[in-house]
Order: structure tokens, then sequence, then C-alpha cells
């Protein structure tokens, strides 16, 4: 610990606020050195932006690092804990528990692992945890364009899984590197119409993953009519762009159809709303599945450290393919 500087470089989150009026540099911000039975602390290479950062501006970043004594890492910082010790990632020194990290992948750069833990995970969790995906099946990806429905569709090709995913037309030759066997532009069909039809010619779902976090009920609403009897609806969970009352109507609308039993209307196939449900394991199998080459994290770009408003402006821009690194390395700003 000796080696340690007492005060760091970090972006603190002072007041409430979009980035550019809540976020403050600072050079002097103290070194959290106090470390308790299974805490690490780790020197923070490279962090990853989340939606939830700027959504919420509570830092809910992966990070990729390297401990005092060498190991290199990736992870991830739990948002309770970040409240707790009123600290994130965008540091050069983050403390976190050694079972948020595990050893970084050799045969791919910091940079770019950077962004996966969290995306992993919960693609690992739709496809694996909860559907427990088999050669064979065929599923829809709503979002192939997104981080984690990127990493699905790669998770899933892995597993001899068949991959129908949707993006808009600027996306399809990105979704179709990720492995998807087919491709819809979700602005020029409905994509409710669209499932049907392929159930029409025998080819229905297994599983319908949602990963764009739309509103919109209607995909779920008429499942019964495209997924197979055993299959189910999952979703990362509705994500509003704004107070609209369509927004809100359409929020109320997938609530209760969620809630409603079949006798009373609702579809047949359950609705799985997934949430983080985070194991040790888990990231030691995202360690495997990069380290055997099954799946590739994806860089939209990347920002050096004093640039992290612009990185956020990039992230708020919604038009990306991949995660938003920033290279938190002062020595390489």
């Amino acid at each position: 610990m000796d080696s340690i500087p007492n005060q760091q470089h970090a972006w603190v989150n002072l007041r409430r606020g979009e980035p550019a009026e809540a976020l403050e540099y600072r050079a002097d911000w103290p070194v959290s050195k106090n470390l308790e039975p299974g805490e690490a602390l780790v020197k923070v290479h490279a962090a990853a932006l989340n939606p939830a950062g700027y959504k919420l501006m509570k830092f809910l970043p992966n990070f990729v690092a390297n401990r005092p004594l060498g190991d290199q890492v990736f992870g991830w910082v739990r948002s309770d804990h970040m409240r707790l010790t009123n600290q994130g990632a965008l540091c050069q020194y983050a403390k976190v528990r050694e079972d948020w990290i595990a050893y970084a992948p050799s045969n791919i750069p910091l940079d770019e692992v950077a962004g996966f833990a969290i995306v992993g995970i919960t693609a690992h969790d739709m496809t694996v945890k909860n559907a427990d995906l088999q050669a064979g099946q065929r599923i829809f990806v709503n979002g192939g364009s997104t981080s984690v429905g990127a990493i699905a569709i790669q998770i899933a090709k892995s597993r001899g899984v068949h991959v129908t995913a949707s993006a808009s037309a600027k996306n399809e030759a990105f979704v179709r590197r990720q492995g998807a066997d087919e491709f819809v532009d979700y602005t020029t069909v409905s994509l409710p119409e669209f499932l049907w039809q392929r159930a029409e010619e025998g080819r229905k779902f297994d599983y319908i993953f949602e990963m764009a976090g739309v509103t919109d009920p209607s995909m779920y609403t008429q499942s019964d009519s495209y997924l197979s009897p055993m299959g189910f609806y999952a979703t990362v969970g509705p994500q509003p762009k704004g107070l609209y009352l369509s927004e809100i109507w359409n929020l109320m609308k997938t609530t209760l159809f969620w809630h409603l039993p079949r006798v009373l209307g609702g579809p047949k196939a359950p609705f799985k709303l997934v949430c983080l449900d985070y194991q040790r394991e888990d990231l030691e199998q995202l360690q495997r599945y990069i380290s055997e080459g099954a799946v590739k994290p994806i860089v939209d770009s990347t920002y050096n450290f004093k640039d992290t408003l612009q990185a956020y402006e990039r992230l708020m821009n919604g038009k990306i393919a991949g995660k938003v690194i920033v290279k938190v390395n002062i020595e390489d700003n």
C-alpha cells in the first residue's frame, strides 16, 4: 500500500442533473485504502459508461483494473456499494469486493473487456440461466444492436441456436457480424406481424428476448401466436424515453398484461423481467466465453479520462453500437 498515493484523479457526482451539470473533475479525491476482509483495491485502467449513469447520475460502470500486486482483472461496481463509499469506477483506484472481479482474459486488450461485465452478465442471465438455450432452438432478439443484445446473439450462436434479430437498417451489418442468421428492420415492419408470419411458415420461436427497453407491450400481448408452447418472453425492462403520456400509458399497459391471468385475457406465455442476478461464477463464465473465442466484447468508442463529459454525450446520443469506454489510466491520457 505504500506505493499507492493518498489522493487521486476522479470524476465526482456532486449534484443532480445531466453529466455536464452534475459531474466535477477532481485531482484531490481520497484513495480508500482501509480494506475490510474480502475487499480489494484495484488500479483502474478503463471504465465503461452505462445509461443508468446519466439517467440516475449514480455511476454503475464496469471497469478493468490492475491490482496493486499486478493481477489484471475485470468486473463491476454494485450500486449499493457506490452509495456507501461515494465511489464509482471513474477514478484511479477503486475499492471493491473480491467476488465482483475475476481474472481478465489475456487474448483481448484491457480497454475492450472494460465494458463487458454488466452487459455480459445480463445477456448470460437471459440466454443461459433463464432460457438454458439448446442447439436447434430459435430465438428472436429485439434490439440486436444494443450492447446486451449483441452479446446475447453471440452466446446463443455459441450454443447452436438460430437467431433472428431486429435493429434499424443502418445497423444490419453490425448485427449480422454478431452472428444473427436473419435480420429485420423494425422501422419498416410491425414486429408482431413479422413474428406471426414466421409462425405461419412453421417457424415459431422458443424465446423472445426484448433488449431495447421498448415500452409498447404489443409484442408480448400477441406472443401466444408465435411462441412455442414452452417458450417465454423476457425483457431487460421498459425504459421510457421521457415522461410523455404515451410512454406512461404504455408502461401501465405493460404492467397490466404482465400480471393479467390468462382467464382474464392475458397471454399464455410467461413474462420475465430479467434483473441482474449476479453470482461470482457468472463473471468466471464470461471470462471463459472470451478466452475460448465464443464471445467478443464490442466497443463503440474510447475517450480519455478528461473527456468523460464528451463520452457521456456520445452515450446519451443513443446512436451507438457497443460500449462507450473511458480510459482512466492517467499515464495513457
